[in-house]
């Protein structure tokens, strides 16, 4: 299969940060969102983000109007019948998803592979609202997508080995990304694994063990971390850590998933990081520690 256009559905942080990275990478991306209010907000943001690159000499203003000009604005699912593959990026809502994926199977050929960037949902559950559920594959990136060279491939119960080869080759060969081969598992891989680590780390600051200052230079600065893990959760976002905790502790049924009570009392709060400027530590509105 040859790559050229990518649909990518939904805006949100993620949605951007793939949208981007994709039209960086040459290829043509129509991004959809349920609104053309919220699909302008995507874009807009999208623009920011270049616009700070811009400000570093990272990029030259040719490239930013280039880059731009890959991304198209679509909001309706059936355009994206033209497209070699399609990643869909909305919240983590397993019903909302299988209705996507329901509307996706309807409107694209049969060919055309299928992709999820969930964390914690089952493919082989998004699979089943499908007539070609050998098609639907995952595909994790991890924020920010531009700096993380790394995808989580996940394979649900039907999905054929021609999906995975070509999902393969386009994360690898087309995005230059390293992919590894995850079978479905709650959290997967690196959600399951980090979202653990975090948690511990709250339950470090909430029995006064150590400041959150220094939980986070103790595993920043002892461990190589670009960021410690309650900095990364800030980053993250403190109602998606929650979510993907409160979901691996109904699927696991083990007590070592089970949320801290005090990222559930953030989440109530509304701290939930680097998206409202507040969570463990304070930030900018470029998402900078204050």
């Amino acid at each position: 299969m040859f790559f050229k256009k990518i649909g990518v559905i939904g805006g949100g942080t993620m949605g951007q940060g793939i949208a981007e990275m994709l039209a960086v990478k040459g290829l043509d991306v129509l991004l959809v969102e349920q609104t053309p209010e919220k699909l302008d907000h995507a874009y807009e943001m999208i623009e920011t983000s270049l616009d700070k690159q811009l400000e570093k000499w990272a990029i030259t203003q040719a490239e930013k109007k280039l880059i731009l000009s890959r991304i198209h604005k679509v909001t309706h699912l059936a355009e994206l019948s033209a497209c070699d593959m399609v990643i869909e990026t909305i919240s983590e809502d397993i019903e909302a998803k299988k209705s996507v994926f329901a509307e996706l199977d309807r409107v694209c050929p049969s060919n055309i592979i299928l992709a999820s960037n969930t964390s914690t949902l089952s493919l082989t559950e998004l699979a089943s609202s499908t007539k070609y559920p050998e098609r639907v594959i995952g595909m994790h990136f991890i924020h920010p997508v531009s700096k993380v060279d790394l995808v989580e491939i996940i394979r649900g119960l039907k999905t054929s080995d021609a999906t995975f080869d070509e999902t393969k080759r386009f994360v690898e060969e087309v995005v230059q990304k390293k992919g590894v081969m995850v079978y479905e598992s709650p959290g997967f891989v690196t959600t399951r694994i980090i979202c653990n680590l975090i948690n511990e780390a709250l339950h470090v600051l909430q029995e006064g063990v150590a400041s959150a200052e220094d939980i986070d230079n103790a595993m920043r600065i002892g461990y190589n971390f670009q960021y410690g893990p309650l900095e990364m959760a800030d980053r993250f976002g403190l109602d998606s850590v929650l979510a993907a905790m409160e979901r691996m502790f109904r699927e696991f049924g083990d007590i070592k998933y089970r949320p801290s009570v005090l990222l559930k009392k953030m989440v109530r709060a509304g701290h939930l990081g680097v998206k409202t400027g507040v969570g463990f530590f304070n930030y900018d509105k470029d998402g900078d520690r204050l």
